[in-house]
C-alpha cells in the first residue's frame, strides 16, 4: 500500500466525519450530548465495536 492510498483513505474519513455536522448540525449536537452522558465502559464498547467493524471491512476488501 503506497502513500496515495493512505491519503485517499484519510480524505474519505474526513469527508464522512464532516457530513453530519454540515448537513444537520442540531442532530450532531444531540449525538454528542448523548455521548457525553455515557459511561467510560459504554464509550469503550462503542470504540471496540467500531474497531472490529472497520477491521472486518478491511479484511473483506
Amino acid at each position: 500500500m503506497n502513500g496515495d492510498k493512505w491519503l485517499a483513505a484519510l480524505a474519505l474519513l474526513l469527508i464522512m466525519e464532516g457530513l453530519l455536522p454540515f448537513l444537520n448540525p442540531d442532530a450532531w449536537r444531540q449525538l454528542f450530548s448523548k455521548l457525553l452522558a455515557m459511561s467510560d465502559g459504554q464509550l469503550r464498547f462503542l470504540g471496540l465495536a467500531s474497531l472490529l467493524c472497520g477491521g472486518l471491512l478491511l479484511l473483506l476488501l
